[in-house]
Protein backbone atom coordinates (compact mmCIF):
# COMPACT_ATOMS: atom_id res chain seq x y z
CA UNK A 1 0.00 0.00 0.00
CA UNK A 2 2.68 2.61 0.89
CA UNK A 3 4.73 1.71 -2.47
CA UNK A 4 1.01 2.35 -4.34
CA UNK A 5 0.76 5.48 -2.59
CA UNK A 6 4.32 6.72 -3.31
CA UNK A 7 3.91 5.88 -6.79
CA UNK A 8 0.56 7.90 -7.31
CA UNK A 9 2.21 11.10 -5.49
CA UNK A 10 5.26 10.60 -8.02
CA UNK A 11 3.38 10.38 -11.26
CA UNK A 12 0.32 12.27 -10.43
CA UNK A 13 1.39 15.28 -7.86
CA UNK A 14 -2.46 15.52 -7.30
CA UNK A 15 -4.34 15.53 -3.98
CA UNK A 16 -4.64 11.43 -2.73
CA UNK A 17 -7.93 10.03 -1.44
CA UNK A 18 -7.38 6.54 -0.92
CA UNK A 19 -10.76 4.09 -1.58
CA UNK A 20 -10.81 0.05 -0.81
CA UNK A 21 -13.00 -2.37 -0.52
CA UNK A 22 -13.64 -4.93 1.92
CA UNK A 23 -10.43 -6.18 2.72
CA UNK A 24 -8.71 -3.69 0.75
CA UNK A 25 -10.11 -1.25 2.90
CA UNK A 26 -9.78 -2.88 6.34
CA UNK A 27 -5.68 -2.53 5.08
CA UNK A 28 -5.81 0.53 3.13
CA UNK A 29 -7.63 2.64 6.04
CA UNK A 30 -4.64 1.55 8.22
CA UNK A 31 -2.32 3.09 5.55
CA UNK A 32 -3.95 5.95 4.34
CA UNK A 33 -4.92 7.61 7.99
CA UNK A 34 -1.64 8.69 9.14
CA UNK A 35 0.20 8.98 5.84
CA UNK A 36 0.12 13.30 5.22
CA UNK A 37 -0.06 12.15 1.45
CA UNK A 38 -3.51 11.16 1.92
CA UNK A 39 -6.32 13.56 2.36
CA UNK A 40 -9.34 11.99 2.55
CA UNK A 41 -10.59 8.12 2.90
CA UNK A 42 -13.42 5.71 1.61
CA UNK A 43 -14.06 2.41 2.97
CA UNK A 44 -16.84 0.13 1.17
CA UNK A 45 -18.25 -2.69 2.56
CA UNK A 46 -15.65 -2.25 6.15
CA UNK A 47 -15.43 -5.80 7.55
CA UNK A 48 -17.05 -5.49 10.82
CA UNK A 49 -18.60 -9.54 10.86
CA UNK A 50 -16.08 -12.59 10.14
CA UNK A 51 -15.22 -12.50 6.78
CA UNK A 52 -13.50 -16.57 6.40
CA UNK A 53 -12.97 -16.56 9.90
CA UNK A 54 -11.26 -13.16 10.16
CA UNK A 55 -11.58 -10.05 11.99
CA UNK A 56 -10.65 -6.94 11.35
CA UNK A 57 -10.09 -4.42 13.93
CA UNK A 58 -10.58 -0.58 13.38
CA UNK A 59 -9.77 1.08 16.49
CA UNK A 60 -6.95 3.31 14.80
CA UNK A 61 -9.79 5.17 12.82
CA UNK A 62 -10.49 6.96 16.44
CA UNK A 63 -7.68 9.14 15.39
CA UNK A 64 -8.26 9.91 11.63
CA UNK A 65 -9.45 13.13 11.44
CA UNK A 66 -9.20 12.89 7.95
CA UNK A 67 -12.67 13.40 5.93
CA UNK A 68 -13.98 9.62 5.70
CA UNK A 69 -16.75 8.45 3.33
CA UNK A 70 -18.30 4.89 4.78
CA UNK A 71 -20.24 3.09 2.33
CA UNK A 72 -22.36 -0.36 2.72
CA UNK A 73 -24.90 -1.95 1.71
CA UNK A 74 -28.04 -1.70 3.76
CA UNK A 75 -27.71 -5.96 3.94
CA UNK A 76 -23.90 -6.59 4.03
CA UNK A 77 -23.55 -9.41 5.60
CA UNK A 78 -20.32 -9.20 6.51
CA UNK A 79 -21.25 -5.15 8.02
CA UNK A 80 -23.74 -5.77 10.09
CA UNK A 81 -25.68 -2.15 10.14
CA UNK A 82 -26.06 -1.48 13.68
CA UNK A 83 -22.28 -2.74 14.12
CA UNK A 84 -21.42 0.04 11.13
CA UNK A 85 -23.34 2.79 12.75
CA UNK A 86 -21.59 2.68 16.09
CA UNK A 87 -18.44 2.80 14.76
CA UNK A 88 -18.73 5.77 12.21
CA UNK A 89 -20.81 7.56 15.37
CA UNK A 90 -17.45 7.00 17.78
CA UNK A 91 -14.96 8.13 15.24
CA UNK A 92 -13.65 11.98 15.26
CA UNK A 93 -15.69 14.56 12.09
CA UNK A 94 -15.48 14.80 9.26
CA UNK A 95 -17.08 11.86 8.32
CA UNK A 96 -20.44 10.41 6.74
CA UNK A 97 -22.15 7.18 6.87
CA UNK A 98 -24.18 6.17 3.20
CA UNK A 99 -26.02 2.82 3.35
CA UNK A 100 -27.42 1.44 -0.25
CA UNK A 101 -30.46 0.23 0.75
CA UNK A 102 -31.31 -3.50 -0.93
CA UNK A 103 -27.14 -3.76 -1.27
CA UNK A 104 -25.44 -6.70 0.00
CA UNK A 105 -21.50 -6.44 0.51
CA UNK A 106 -20.80 -6.59 -2.79
CA UNK A 107 -23.58 -3.92 -4.09
CA UNK A 108 -24.88 -6.66 -6.85
CA UNK A 109 -27.45 -4.61 -8.69
CA UNK A 110 -26.74 -1.35 -7.34
CA UNK A 111 -23.14 -0.01 -8.66
CA UNK A 112 -24.57 2.79 -9.85
CA UNK A 113 -25.60 3.65 -6.68
CA UNK A 114 -22.56 3.09 -4.74
CA UNK A 115 -20.26 5.15 -8.22
CA UNK A 116 -22.99 8.03 -7.45
CA UNK A 117 -23.03 8.13 -3.79
CA UNK A 118 -18.54 8.54 -4.00
CA UNK A 119 -18.76 10.66 -6.86
CA UNK A 120 -21.02 12.76 -5.14
CA UNK A 121 -18.95 12.70 -2.06
CA UNK A 122 -15.56 13.11 -3.69
CA UNK A 123 -17.14 16.45 -5.83
CA UNK A 124 -17.73 18.07 -2.17
CA UNK A 125 -14.56 16.86 -0.66
CA UNK A 126 -12.83 18.67 -3.85
CA UNK A 127 -14.98 21.92 -3.78
CA UNK A 128 -13.90 21.74 0.30
CA UNK A 129 -17.25 21.44 1.97
CA UNK A 130 -17.18 18.18 3.15
CA UNK A 131 -18.31 18.13 6.51
CA UNK A 132 -19.69 14.71 7.68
Amino acid sequence: MRVALDWLEQEFRLPLILAGFSFGAAVGLRVACPDPRVQAVIGLGLPLAPLDERMYEFEFLGECHKPKLFVSGARDQFGPRAKLEALVNSLPEPKQLILIEGADHFFEGRLRELREAIESWVRKFVEGSVEG
